[in-house]
């Protein structure tokens, strides 16, 4: 049986589903192609984990449906083909570029594994940054190019010529004839906020993050502008070669160093997949350890012999795989903006999100730092937004997706109210572009947002008084404010809901926070300080008072010009100080703390030797005994300063396991570099 034009009646849902299928792989396959020469050419304008998931979609709907492969589709192909507006010429690539496929859990990392035994793999941080390809010829640089389809890049000698890590030329007597060398382009961490800063001074929108400022960089037709980017390059490949012949990866990395090019000092050789495993846990854990941005762990098959032997697809090696970590930005709906009340009357915009799992975690709520903030990032309510969160930093938005607008969003309003207490909002200096609640002495956000600070390991470190709790002794009448917190009984919290039982006995948490307060009476005295919610004293203002006079009534009698010739105080600080110190009911939190028995007075006796006085102490890569924050407060108790990153003026380098590039930039330096033994030698006053 036959329709009017011929066609067996069964085959019309056949041809439906066909063209239905071909409509979705069309769709996807040019959004794909889209944002991917948006990356290679401009700026992403999302993250790299929407499009990780686009890519994966179109990979399973090929997998299901294979005549759909195509040889143009974007999984067949590497990078963008050069744009015809390009400025720069083409050129060929000498060796054909790829791509890397991916694998996002350890159960796909075995599957690889499985399909690729070797004796020894590497493992490499996958750097965000830009593909760049380099050729020596007679140890002398000809050429650079853009990574471009893999095939054809652009020409952009000129420009890599002023990225410092480039050599032009090769140093070595065993410099071959001719070799071409792969490379990532990208901005240290350390040097992004000063990369903003030129581009705001010069009248540019400041970038969201180091890898969108490095898009795009490679192809500035101004040279000068490459050099402000600040640019860095690490090699992690080689190409075509005469009279090289490594037989490892390995090899061709140490013969690369020799020769002056910057070769990763996080490469390791493992060999064995529980090596393998052990690197990919240990470089999630420490993934802001690093020199630059990186979103994963590259793994390698070793030798180049089996390198051929596996061979590639059309797009990518299959010796080669990057293991990709949860993503710290994604995309999601920005449903509402409100205001939060901080312990300094601070009234905050935060993001009010569809939840989303980000860095491993869910999120629904991010921060928008003031209405001056939300303006300059341009979001509305009901937008798609970028949000971006790194290892425990709180969300942030970065901005919206605005292609995606379909005309339902609205504006945020900034209220004139304080939402909690009702007082008329104002900024406490006319040039601040944070706005404040007033009412200091009475607001319930402000009055619980001080307890829970107090409370925190800066200060107090009282480990059952959380923000619920703080919030249910405010709210219950329980506490009137934080001056009363130590003569708190377990009779008086029986009127609270979150230390009793459903029988109104005290609960575990209850007799847990009176003998925190207990043990909280004995802080050092830079730790009271803390928890007094002045504004701009943190712990480093904190300590270098409480050395200089050891008395808190003589902190906040000092003369402010006293107070701002400390190191580590400053003017602003001092007047801070004193500003609060003005203040009636501020003395009367210090009273009834005192008389409770909180610590107000520190002999010389009862802290540590300053044997560290005026030394600059970096640490880096991990310690068996100490965990980051405990060799921090083992240097600043000392007297020394705890710094993040290494320069002439850095007295010692701790080096623990994986200590990698700020090891790598002492020894170039000239500063000492102590093993685990040595620091604890140092803080002992033997060095």
């Amino acid at each position: 049986m036959t329709d009017s034009a011929g066609t067996p009646a069964g085959e019309h849902g056949d041809y439906e589903d066909q063209a239905h299928l071909r409509r979705r792989w069309e769709d996807l396959a040019r959004e794909i192609r889209r944002h991917r020469e948006l990356y290679d050419n401009e700026q992403p304008s999302i993250p790299d984990a929407d499009y990780d998931a686009l890519f994966q979609r179109l990979l399973a709907l090929e997998r299901e449906h294979p005549e759909l492969a195509v040889p143009d589709s974007p999984t067949q192909q590497v990078g963008s083909p050069v744009p015809s507006s390009s400025q720069f010429a083409d050129v060929e690539h000498p060796q054909r570029m790829y791509s890397l496929d991916n694998a996002f859990s350890e159960e796909e990392l075995a599957e690889w594994m499985a399909r690729t035994p070797a004796r020894a793999y590497l493992t490499e941080l996958k750097i965000d940054g830009l593909s760049i390809d380099l050729i020596y010829e007679n140890g002398r640089l000809t050429r650079a190019a853009t990574r471009g389809d893999g095939a054809v890049g652009e020409d952009i000698t000129a420009n890599a010529r002023v990225i410092r890590d480039i050599p032009h030329e090769l140093h070595g007597e065993d410099v071959p004839a001719f070799v071409e060398v792969r490379g990532e382009v990208f901005i240290a961490v350390e040097d992004f906020s000063e990369v903003n800063a030129l581009r705001i001074a010069s009248g540019g929108k400041p970038f969201a993050n180091p890898r969108n400022a490095a898009a795009g960089s490679l192809r500035q037709k101004n040279v000068e502008d490459v050099r402000n980017r600040r640019l860095r390059m690490i090699c992690h490949g080689i190409g075509a070669r005469e009279g090289f012949a490594p037989e490892t990866q390995y090899e061709a990395y140490q013969a690369l160093r020799r020769w002056g090019l910057p070769v990763s000092p996080y490469t390791r050789l493992v060999h064995s997949p529980e090596q393998v495993y052990e690197q990919v846990r240990h470089w999630e854990e420490h993934r802001h350890d690093a020199l630059h941005e990186m979103d994963g762990l590259v793994i390698k098959v070793d030798s180049l012999n089996q390198q051929r032997q596996y061979g590639f697809t059309s797009r990518a090696p299959r010796w080669a795989i990057a293991y990709k970590y949860p993503p710290e930005e994604v995309t999601t709906e920005l449903l509402d903006i409100r205001v939060g009340v901080g312990r300094t009357g601070r009234v905050t915009p935060f993001a009010v999100m569809r939840p989303v799992t980000v860095a491993g975690s869910t999120v629904a709520m991010a921060t928008l730092h003031n209405q001056t903030e939300v303006k300059r990032k341009g979001v509305l309510i009901g937008d798609t937004v970028v949000i971006r969160k790194a290892g425990e930093v709180i969300p942030e938005v970065l901005g919206p997706v605005a292609e995606r607008r379909d005309g339902t969003e609205r504006a945020f309003l900034f209220p004139t109210l304080c939402p909690v207490c009702g007082t008329r909002l104002a900024p406490q200096k006319e040039e601040d572009a944070d706005w404040r609640c007033p009412n200091h002495r009475s607001c319930p956000a402000q009055l619980s947002a001080r307890l829970t600070y107090l409370a925190g390991r800066g200060g107090f470190d009282i480990e059952a008084l959380g923000e619920k709790g703080a919030e249910d002794l405010i709210r219950t009448g329980v506490l009137e404010d934080e001056s009363t917190l130590f003569d708190l009984t377990e009779e008086d919290l029986r009127a609270s809901a979150v230390y009793t039982t459903t029988k109104g006995e005290v609960n575990a948490s209850g007799r847990k926070l009176i003998a925190n307060l207990e043990r909280a009476c004995r802080a050092d005295l830079w730790r009271v300080l803390v928890a007094l919610s002045i504004r701009h004293v943190g712990p480093t203002a904190a300590r270098a008072l409480a050395r200089r006079y050891g008395d808190m009534e003589a902190i906040l009698s000092a003369p402010v010009d006293e107070l701002a010739e400390i190191e580590g105080v400053g003017p602003a600080i001092a007047a801070s100080v004193a500003a609060w110190a003005g203040v009636d009911w501020h003395r009367q939190i210090v009273d009834r703390w005192a008389a409770a028995g909180v610590t107000m007075r520190e002999e010389a006796g009862d802290r540590p030797a300053q044997v560290l006085e005026g030394m600059t102490v970096v640490v880096t890569g991990t310690l068996e005994r100490f965990s980051r924050d405990e060799a921090k407060e083992a240097i600043v108790s000392r007297g020394g300063k705890a710094a993040g990153s290494v320069s002439k003026k850095t007295t010692y380098v701790v080096a623990g396991e994986n200590a990698g590039s700020k090891e790598t930039k002492a020894r170039q330096l000239g500063v000492p570099v102590l093993d685990e033994a040595g620091f604890e030698a140092l803080l002992r006053g033997e060095m």
